[in-house]
């Protein structure tokens, strides 16, 4: 391939050192790297009464870890969680339509919007043949992007920026996303895993849940617990704040006035990251290792000591990383985490996973241990939610190239309100600053170079 011939090599070797910049730098000039303040806390960017996220208080200056909270319009979601389970029903609609119109609904509205729903999830004529089966993908997410882009040309409105045709787009995507997940799912599993293509088409009476696990099994087979388990994981996902990033770069591409099409799927690009919505994946291959490399799992010293060789590279991927440990915002605790916790410690039981629960457990418990030593420094560190969402996942048997997809079904209502507060209430384009540190250069005619 050109791009490793010899002269190729020499270049990349020169602009390999261009595009590194001093850390020193960012000190001089008061940068603030991946917008955030020196004691970790973000950078304030914005204003929103969607979603929020608290996990310390700041008194006098100070940052003051605190137990997590997560309030979808001002409401706590675990008073949402408690109260779905409580009356055995599912939730996520009931969310999708809190989130997105900033009221809960009573039974009528809700049982309509659960038919609309149920009626929108069906993909346009010939999408899943022209889209989804004609050009399938590896990667979920890509697929997933890809659709999102492709659904701008079956918009006879797709630019209109008004209120109420943002809201129909945003609906439209919400509702399809698990069914362009699923069909996604089946592509890459027959093209590229040489497995039998099963497309079902989506039954409006099923939640956004049970139309998940209706698509992905051949024999569309799911039991109540699955389901009540994953629409509990698909509310605690579905918005956390304007600051993360799929959430942030929603409100950047939206800020310039473009399509909501774009803009979602840029927020898909960005959940895809391992550092990001990939997290849970990335737990699930580390516990393979760590199930490997620990020859008892309820030995806490041996676990301690292959953790601290994880996060000193000795260990693991290399990256020095605990995946699952430690979060932007949250402190003392995860609320999100603490509630899917106890969902798996319920369904190792039941499917036979305890001893795994048990050394998730011990992660948990000496990694800040572990982290606290590595780093010299007295930064309260707890699980997040990535920590256990990909074991639940396992546990249910839902196959890991779906745990990310998955965040996004869930995240899309976050997604698709940040974008239409940023069109209504914001109306500028976000545009910070960057210093240049580019040393100044003369130009060199070609025949002196």
């Amino acid at each position: 391939m050109y791009l490793y011939s010899e002269k190729i090599k020499d270049l990349l070797d020169i602009a390999s050192q261009k595009y590194k910049i001093d850390p020193q730098f960012y000190n001089n000039y008061q940068v603030k790297r991946g917008l955030r303040n020196q004691d970790g806390t973000g950078v304030l960017a914005g204003l929103t009464s969607i979603g929020e996220v608290r996990g310390y208080i700041i008194d006098d200056g100070e940052r003051i870890p605190m137990e997590g909270d997560l309030l979808y319009r001002g409401i706590d979601t675990r008073d949402i969680i408690k109260n779905v389970l409580m009356e055995k029903r599912s939730g996520f609609e009931e969310v999708v339509f809190l989130i997105l119109f900033g009221v809960l609904p009573n039974k009528d509205l809700l049982d309509s919007f659960n038919r609309i729903m149920g009626e929108l999830r069906s993909l346009p004529q010939y999408f899943t043949e022209d889209v989804i089966l004609k050009s399938p993908s590896p990667n979920i997410m890509n697929k997933l992007a890809r659709c999102v882009l492709a659904s701008y040309t079956y918009d006879d409105t797709p630019d209109n920026c008004s209120l109420i045709n943002m809201i129909r787009q945003s609906l439209e995507l919400i509702a399809r996303m698990v069914t362009m997940t699923a069909y996604a799912y089946q592509a890459k599993r027959h093209y590229y895993d040489n497995q039998s293509l099963f497309i079902h088409a989506p039954v409006a009476e099923y939640s956004t849940a049970q139309n998940f696990f209706h698509l992905t099994r051949p024999d569309s087979s799911f039991t109540e617990m699955e389901a009540e388990i994953l629409d509990m994981m698909l509310i605690l996902q579905a918005e956390h704040g304007g600051g993360n990033n799929s959430a942030f770069a929603c409100r950047v591409v939206s800020s310039s006035g473009t399509d909501t099409y774009s803009a979602i799927a840029a927020a898909i690009g960005s959940l895809k990251g391992p550092k990001h919505g990939g997290a849970n994946a990335e737990v699930i291959n580390m516990m393979d290792d760590i199930k490997t490399g620990v020859s008892d799992w309820n030995d806490d010293d041996e676990v301690y000591s292959y953790l601290t060789d994880m996060v000193n590279k000795k260990a693991g991927d290399g990256s020095g990383l605990i995946y699952g440990m430690g979060h932007a915002v949250y402190t003392l605790s995860d609320p999100r985490a603490i509630i899917l916790k106890d969902k798996a410690k319920e369904l190792s039981k039941i499917k036979g996973f305890e001893d795994e629960f048990n050394l998730y457990d011990a992660i948990e418990r000496l990694a800040p241990r572990v982290l606290a030593k590595a780093k010299g420094d007295s930064k309260v560190i707890s699980a997040n939610v990535d920590l256990y969402s990909g074991f639940v996942y396992q546990m249910m048997d839902i196959p890991p190239e779906l745990y990310t997809p998955l965040f996004a079904i869930a995240r899309i209502v976050g997604w698709c309100s940040h974008r239409i507060e940023e069109v209504m209430a914001n109306g500028r384009i976000m545009r910070p600053a960057y210093k240049s540190v580019c040393p100044r250069e003369k130009y060199v005619p070609i025949d002196k170079r």
